[in-house]
């Protein structure tokens, strides 16, 4: 093998394309989204810390009084749970990972949280509705992916 030298003044090891494109970063979102119902169902069972509900809110720039609202909790109980290091229980645990799968989702289609956001706050087709004001709801979350999903396959929303 054939040795070679380096210029003292070259910078070593440095890689300058983009992380995402290898996938090697880790975002909240590739920590927290799950994409199987049964592990998602499952996960939601256990219980989620309250970082992962503010973890959500500085992720998606949302004040965490609306978040906590959304998911028909009030912040001084989130808080309280914090403080007693206390799982949220299954049905808001559930509502967010939801949320978190809608968001990461948003972000993959969209191509950046600030566009998806911007969708989210504006009113459908023929509707003063926003898909945003269908998010305090798991049904509605729901609702809400599917029509990402119909957007990703070409059809108009």
């Amino acid at each position: 093998m054939a040795n070679y030298k380096q210029n003292e003044n070259s910078k070593k090891s440095i890689v300058e394309e983009p992380m995402a494109t290898y996938g090697v970063g880790s975002s909240f979102f590739n920590r927290f989204s799950v994409q199987d119902d049964y592990k998602l169902l499952k996960k939601a069972r256990e219980g989620l810390k309250t970082d992962v509900f503010y973890s959500l809110a500085d992720a998606i720039k949302m004040p965490e009084k609306t978040l906590a609202s959304v998911i028909n909790l009030s912040p001084r109980t989130i808080s309280n749970y914090r403080d007693q290091e206390k799982e949220l229980d299954p049905i808001y645990s559930e509502h967010l990972l939801k949320l978190i799968n809608l968001y990461s989702f948003g972000k993959e289609i969209f191509g950046n949280l600030d566009e998806f956001t911007l969708w989210m706050n504006r009113p459908f087709w023929n509707s003063g509705d926003r898909p945003i004001d269908f998010i305090s709801t798991s049904g509605g979350v729901d609702l809400i992916y599917e029509e990402i999903e119909k957007l990703a396959q070409g059809y108009p929303v």
